[in-house]
C-alpha cells in the first residue's frame, strides 16, 4: 500500500511563497507518475502540477510560471514550489500518485491520495 503525507501548508500573503512537500512510501515512486492537485470550497478538484516517469511536467494553466513541481526520487519526496500566490490558489491540496508513468488529466486516472495541507493566501 503506498502512503502519500502532504506537509508545509499554511497561510501566506498575497504575493507571498510557500513549498509543499510529499513523503511516498513504497518504492514504485521513481516509475510513476506524481502530482499535486486542490480543491477549493465548492469546486471541483483541479490537477495544479504533475511530473511523470520520465519527469516531463504539467501545469495547470492558472499557475503556469508560478509555481514548480520536482521529486526526489532518491527521497521518494515530491515538492511543489509556490510563488507570487493568489487569494484564489486558497485551497486544500493533495499529493497524488498513479499506477503508471504517464500524466493523466482526469481525478480517476489517480490512484493514490494524501490526506490534504491546507493553503490559504489573503489578500
Amino acid at each position: 500500500q503506498v502512503q502519500l503525507v502532504e506537509s508545509g501548508g499554511g497561510l501566506v500573503q498575497a504575493g507571498g511563497s510557500l513549498r509543499l512537500s510529499c513523503a511516498a512510501s513504497g518504492t514504485f515512486f521513481a516509475i510513476n507518475a506524481v502530482g499535486w492537485y486542490r480543491q477549493a470550497p465548492g469546486k471541483e478538484r483541479e490537477l495544479v502540477a504533475a511530473i511523470s516517469g520520465g519527469d516531463s511536467t504539467h501545469y495547470g494553466d492558472s499557475v503556469k510560471g508560478r509555481f514548480t513541481i520536482s521529486r526526489d526520487n532518491a527521497k521518494n519526496t515530491l515538492s511543489l514550489q509556490m510563488n507570487n500566490l493568489k487569494p484564489e490558489d486558497t485551497a486544500m491540496y493533495y499529493c497524488v500518485a498513479r499506477r503508471g508513468p504517464a500524466i493523466v488529466l482526469t481525478t480517476t486516472a489517480w490512484d493514490y491520495w494524501g490526506q490534504g495541507t491546507q493553503v490559504t493566501v489573503s489578500s
